[in-house]
Formats: structure tokens, C-alpha cells, sequence
């Protein structure tokens, strides 16, 4: 048994809390907003976020962040990627050398265009730093259906580590040492996402969503591999497998979003709606700075980025990415032809 804390009380916190508890950890769950603290001790269950989801007894809740941090073994990070940096800061003084953070946020900050997982260990140079990440919609791991998830980090033992600390019967967990393809698959599919929810609303078909699927992985494996990362993570579960979940499930606030967008609202009105943090809107710009940054051509982020910040409706983005010039599918295959 270890003792973790999850740091946190969204969606994604309180159903990793669940899992963490089925498997007979010592488990604490922390909130800056006391008021949800007091929500969660009174009606076990998080009915906004979470809606028929209980947090068994043994689940402590707190409001005081010492408490929940100091003396674990693990800390799960599962605040918004926007929150990140502030909550690390506040954390600082409860790390010491032998503290896990496990990073399982999704996003790129926007100022710096970092990783969440360099975020922390700027803030808290001494923690040790991992992530976690794959297709998992919290309202599907809250209840119980199998779902599988990469840990990533830089030393083995612990990805293992976190990989047996979260893995059971119904969320099973792989290990990885690209954290950095781990968190660009994690953070920019959201922004593909939004793409495939504008098509949607404004009536696009099948063949629209696919294509923005497979563009879209091709456009977020260039990125990644510009950047140093490897293509067989683009290829799994935290890539190609996160990205189709998120674009086409109806759990995923980034399409929801994009699907009011593509009925006519403003990103604004589509993000009071959604009634959650819309990551994809955070990381659209964080996403075309690194494009700039690496010289890597994304057409899709470009476009989104504009319907997003610079009003284009979203039929003529869709227009500017089919009129784009005449292309190969994959250049390199005519030149080894």
C-alpha cells in the first residue's frame, strides 16, 4: 500500500482517486476551493464534474495542501494545465528528494511553450518527475470500463513505479522514457480535437472528421519529432489512440467546444458552455508557437488558431486547408521510389 495524494478535484482527479483507492492505497484528495472541499465530504460524489461517481469512505478530502502533501509517496499533479506552474510553487515546500510527482494534465504553456512536466521540475528542482496520459475520459474511468494509459518518465523505475501503483483488472498501464511525445500527444490532440467539434457543428460528415484525424496526427508527429521526440509514441496509445478518443466522443469537452463553436458561438460563449477547462483553447497558440519555433508546417493549428482568435468562420478555414497547394500524401516515398 502507498500513500498517495491527488492534487486536484476535477473530473480526472476524482476518478484517478477512485482507481487509486479500488487498489488498496492510502488515499487524499485536495482542493483549493474549500466549498468543494465541503461539497465532496458531505455528498461523496462531485455532481457538476462527476455525476454518479462515489468516493468511497477511505478517500480523504482536505483543503490544506501541507496535509495532503507531506509524507507521500506519490503525488498526482491533476490540477489544469493552466494551474500547473501555481500549484508546483505551492508544493515546493512540502517536496523533498524522495517525492513522485506524477504529472496527469494535458497542455503546453502558452509564454514559454514548456511542457507541464518541465513546468514542475523548474518549479521543484529536486522532485522526481513522471507522467501520465493515453485515451482515458474520466467519466469512463470513474466507472469502472477498461481503459489503458502510458506512464512516461525519464527513469524506469519510475514509470514501473507508477505503472503499478495506478494498473488493475480495468485500467491497465504501459510504460514509456519519451515523456516529451507523451505530453505532445497528450496536449495537442485537444487542439485537433476543437477542429474535428467545429466540423461537427457546422454538419461536416465522416470522411471531414477522418481526414482531420490523420492530418492531424501527421501534423502533431512532425511537431513532436522536430522536437526530439519518437515516432512510435506518436504512433500509440498517448498519440494516435488519445487523438481518436478525443475526437469523437461526445465526453470530450475540446470537440464539444468545437462543435458550438461551429454552430455559430464565440469561443467565449462555447467555454461557459462546455462548464470546464477547454485545454485545446490553452494550448492552440502555445502549439503555433512551437510550429514557428521548429519550422514545421501545421496547416490544421493554424487554421484553428485563427476561427479561435481572429473570428474566420469556420467553413472558410475548412476551405483554406482543402485549396492548400497540391501535395503528396508522404514526399519521401516518391523520392525512395
Amino acid at each position: 500500500m502507498a500513500k498517495v495524494s491527488v492534487i486536484g478535484t476535477g473530473s480526472w482527479g476524482i476518478a484517478l482517486a477512485t482507481v487509486l483507492e479500488k487498489n488498496g492505497h492510502e488515499v487524499t484528495a485536495w482542493s483549493a476551493i474549500e466549498e468543494e472541499i465541503r461539497m465532496l465530504q458531505r455528498d461523496r460524489e462531485h455532481k457538476e464534474k462527476l455525476p454518479g461517481v462515489r468516493l468511497e469512505d477511505g478517500i480523504q478530502l482536505t483543503a490544506n495542501l501541507g496535509q495532503a502533501a507531506c509524507g507521500r509517496d506519490l503525488l498526482v499533479l491533476a490540477v489544469p494545465s493552466v494551474f500547473v506552474r501555481s500549484t508546483a510553487k505551492k508544493l515546493k515546500p512540502y517536496v523533498d528528494g524522495q517525492t513522485l510527482i506524477v504529472n496527469v494534465a494535458k497542455g503546453i504553456e502558452e509564454n514559454t511553450l514548456m511542457t507541464l512536466t518541465d513546468i514542475i521540475s523548474e518549479e521543484i528542482p529536486k522532485a522526481r518527475v513522471a507522467v501520465l496520459s493515453g485515451p482515458s475520459h474520466a467519466e469512463e474511468v470513474g466507472r469502472g470500463l477498461p481503459t489503458t494509459c502510458v506512464a512516461g518518465a525519464k527513469r524506469k523505475e519510475d514509470a514501473e513505479y507508477v505503472q503499478n501503483i495506478f494498473m488493475n483488472d480495468v485500467f491497465r498501464v504501459y510504460t514509456s522514457p519519451d515523456m516529451l511525445g507523451v505530453e505532445l500527444g497528450g496536449a495537442l490532440k485537444n487542439v485537433i480535437a476543437l477542429a474535428a467539434g467545429m466540423a461537427d457543428g457546422v454538419g461536416y460528415g465522416d470522411n471531414t472528421k477522418a481526414a482531420l484525424i490523420t492530418r492531424g496526427i501527421t501534423e502533431i508527429g512532425r511537431l513532436a519529432l522536430a522536437m526530439g521526440a519518437k515516432y512510435e509514441t506518436l504512433s500509440g496509445l498517448t498519440g494516435i489512440g488519445d487523438l481518436i478518443v478525443t475526437c469523437a466522443s461526445m465526453h470530450s469537452r475540446n470537440r464539444r467546444a468545437g462543435m458550438l463553436i461551429g454552430q455559430g458561438k464565440t469561443m467565449e460563449e462555447a467555454m461557459e458552455e462546455v462548464h470546464m477547462v477547454v485545454e485545446g483553447v490553452y494550448s492552440a497558440k502555445a502549439a503555433m508557437g512551437l510550429a514557428e519555433k521548429y519550422q514545421v508546417p501545421m496547416p490544421i493549428i493554424e487554421e484553428v488558431n485563427r476561427v479561435l482568435f481572429a473570428g474566420e468562420p469556420v467553413k472558410e478555414a475548412v476551405q483554406g486547408l482543402m485549396l492548400r497547394d497540391k501535395k503528396a500524401e508522404h514526399e519521401k516515398m516518391w523520392e525512395d521510389a
